[in-house]
């Protein structure tokens, strides 16, 4: 019996120290236990915020960030990707990659993949604006898990992507202040950890309705210091909203108030509004903001100070505090 209890005791050292998480980051917050959330394709599943995650996986994610999938879509590939491995230079001196043309990441969310209507709908935004290096994370290796198992594993994919663009940069000498890091949901607590992985070099880190349950006061969510311009886009950030609902960056736009949109009367459609205006406005660059004191403001629409624009592709663009800019119903929006 005594045995028993030392081997217990030692695997569990052992799950501790495999998987470097700070679990008491990620606590559920306001949200009930059970929540309803959507996978890449809008079907809801029910998430138990308080399910143990699979240590096994997490310990394999951390190990090894060759799991996840960099594709890359350019002009002269705008729909057959190439794919680029890190650690093996052929992989990218090989393909159409143009290290003197601007780099956009994009980062999908929970129960997604390279092929969620969140990836191709920004990269043809960027392909048809102008000629960029589009690349596509697909980190369904972890995404495809629970919810509570694939949040705990946003750090280390994270620090993956990280990781890789620092190869990328040493084989082809792609500047880190011509690259944008986009992620949605769970996706943009992950592109934040990648900026931080790179000291907060990458020109911009944009988050999408960064995810809200497991994240309102973790300390490995988006941050303003993850880049040299952070913005995040709320659609819908409620208190049982599936995006966080606090200011997390330079830049919080809260379209609408940042709780519910026009046209849309679930939960779903609110969340994936932050993608669909961020690909208009890489297009037109048309929806603009007006600065807010605080939340009150954004809330009753009574924002009057300073203009911003809302998302774009401007690598050099600046500005900080919150903003609320009012949409249409229907794309462009």
């Amino acid at each position: 019996m005594k045995f028993i209890s030392i081997l217990l005791v030692t695997w569990t050292v052992y799950l501790a120290a495999a998987v470097p998480v700070q679990e008491d980051s990620f606590r559920k917050g306001n949200y009930p236990r059970y929540i309803e959330m959507p996978d890449g394709d809008g079907n809801l599943h029910t998430v138990d915020l308080e399910a143990t995650p699979d240590y096994e996986l997490l310990d394999e994610i951390n190990r090894n960030p060759a799991n996840n999938q960099y594709l890359l879509f350019t002009r002269r590939n705008r729909r057959s990707s190439q794919t680029l491995t890190i650690n093996n230079a052929n992989s990218v001196t090989r393909s159409n990659f143009n290290a003197n043309n601007p780099t956009v990441v994009i980062a999908h969310g929970w129960l997604s993949n390279q092929n969620t209507d969140i990836n191709p709908t920004i990269r043809d935004a960027y392909l048809g604006k102008s000629d960029v290096n589009v690349i596509v994370l697909d980190w369904r290796r972890l995404a495809l898990s629970d919810y509570a198992t694939a949040a705990r594993g946003v750090p280390a994919v994270g620090r993956g992507l990280g990781q890789f663009l620092t190869f990328l940069n040493r084989v082809t000498g792609a500047p880190f202040n011509t690259m944008h890091l986009v992620g949605f949901s769970l996706g943009a607590h992950l592109v934040g950890n990648a900026g931080r992985e790179l000291g907060g070099r990458v020109a911009r880190v944009t988050g999408l309705d960064p995810a809200g349950p497991l994240w309102n006061t973790n300390s490995n969510r988006l941050n303003a210091r993850d880049g040299v311009y952070v913005e995040a886009i709320h659609t819908d950030g409620s208190t049982t909203g599936l995006g966080i609902g606090s200011a997390v960056a330079n830049a919080d736009f809260f379209p609408n108030g940042g709780n519910s949109q026009p046209g849309c009367t679930l939960s779903l459609c609110n969340h994936n509004r932050a993608w669909e205006l961020f690909a208009s406005t890489v297009t037109r660059n048309h929806l603009v903001g007006n600065q807010c004191s605080n939340m009150l403001q954004v809330s009753s629409n009574s924002c009057r100070g300073n203009r911003l624009n809302m998302g774009n592709d401007d690598l050099r663009k600046s500005g900080s505090g919150l903003f609320r800019v009012n949409t249409g119903r229907r794309y462009p929006f």
